[in-house]
């Protein structure tokens, strides 16, 4: 009967535990056995979270790191909560960096390879969650010491947030320079390396400033050339022609004078500015096919009210017989005035844009045929389809 009373206690210890939450208070590593000589299996830099698994033994705890490697951490590093007073002990060999560069606030290393797939859990038949790109940040707090072992990029143990990749995968921030050297230095008959090598020195361009993008797809274009892919081809071709663009990006005063009289032409009718009235929006589209209330915490839209057309969508106040346009879809009827001298149709293409007005855009290789141009308060978003622009959203800064 002792042995049943002493087993529950324990279940409810151990129960107890893992329903509270315990940080690092310090850099320590995670042993294979209450003992400081033994061999280790990673790194947790100061702030990392932890499961408990056990009571203290012989100031000692037994834990879980949040990529499920168990082992053991010495029980005065495990606290509750944090402190700024704490006293942080560095360990000179965790490979882990600390927050404070210019990339990423806290505990976070850096992906090394082109289209890194972060999965639900650590298995590699698990759910792609998200695809990152050569020089992405991604937090990290435990880092294995097994190259092949998994790593949670979120630091985070609530599966909704959790992310894991391997950790041969990510490291210290990889160097363009040295990336455009190994390329340059590679067997011209190398291809599938080639390959390899120019996808991350793209990725890490886009990563870093946009003077990097020209070089990086150039040296990948020779590489689509090898692989004679039509499509890729012009794709590269275009996406050369937006390098340029950005290179000589213009200065925001130019873009907000640039766009400072922006205005749409919907069925024939001037808007004269982004406004319109309630009256007016109705006579010309009629009633529309569906309203709805938006949240809106931020107060960005002039009324919680929208309303939505097949081809345009307006957030409206009634009572005031105002209404403001959010989002336009180009067609035939639609077109985007951005000043007298730029008119933006459905028969304009996205490389023709770019060429044209690359200088103004700024674009994202996570939002591919995706672009924006500021204004004092919001940006335009403008989508591109199949080639063609196809809808232009105002976005407003909370």
């Amino acid at each position: 009967m002792k042995k049943i009373y002493f087993l529950i206690a324990l279940f409810c210890t151990v129960l107890l535990h893992s329903q509270e939450r315990y940080f690092l208070n310090s850099d320590t590593r995670l042993y294979t056995s209450p003992n400081t000589s033994s061999a280790f299996l990673g790194y947790f830099r100061y702030g990392a979270e932890v499961r408990l698994l056990s009571e203290s033994q012989n100031g000692w705890y037994k834990v879980q790191a949040d990529n499920f490697n168990e082992g053991y951490i010495q029980e005065k590093f495990a606290a509750t909560r944090l402190n700024a007073k704490d006293v942080k002990i560095k360990d000179a060999e965790n490979p882990i960096l600390e927050g404070g560069d210019a990339y990423y606030g806290g505990n976070h290393l850096f992906v090394l390879v082109a289209g890194l797939k972060a999965r639900a859990l650590p298995d590699k038949n698990s759910k792609i969650k998200e695809i990152l790109f050569t020089g992405d940040p991604v937090a990290v707090d435990y880092v294995p010491v097994n190259e092949d072992d998994w790593v949670n990029i979120n630091g985070n143990f609530d599966e909704e947030y959790a992310r894991y990749t391997l950790r041969k995968f990510i490291g210290l921030r990889p160097n363009f320079e040295t990336l455009i050297k190994d390329f340059d230095n590679l067997d011209v008959n190398a291809v599938s390396e080639r390959k390899t090598l120019s996808e991350r020195i793209v990725e890490l361009a886009w990563n870093s400033e946009y003077s990097k993008l020209e070089p990086a797809y150039q040296r990948y274009y020779e590489v689509v050339k090898q692989i004679n892919d039509p499509k890729l081809i012009a794709e590269t071709e275009m996406n050369m022609a937006l390098a340029k663009g950005l290179a000589k990006h213009k200065l925001p005063e130019q873009i907000i004078a640039f766009t400072k009289k922006a205005e749409f032409s919907l069925k024939g009718t001037k808007t004269k500015s982004l406004y319109l009235s309630q009256t007016e929006l109705v006579k010309t589209f009629g009633k529309p096919a569906k309203k709805a209330n938006v949240g809106d915490e931020c107060g960005i839209y002039l009324s919680d009210l929208f309303y939505y057309y097949p081809d345009l969508e307006v957030s409206v106040d009634e009572k005031k017989n105002q209404a403001e346009i959010v989002k336009v879809y180009i067609n035939e009827n639609n077109k985007f005035i951005i000043n007298p001298n730029t008119i933006l149709d459905n028969s304009v293409s996205e490389k023709a844009f770019i060429e044209k007005y690359g200088t103004y855009i700024e674009a994202s290789l996570k939002s591919p045929h995706n672009y924006s141009i500021i204004m004092e308060d919001s940006q335009f978003r403008l989508v591109f389809k199949d080639g063609k622009l196809f809808s232009v959203e105002i976005f407003f800064y909370c």
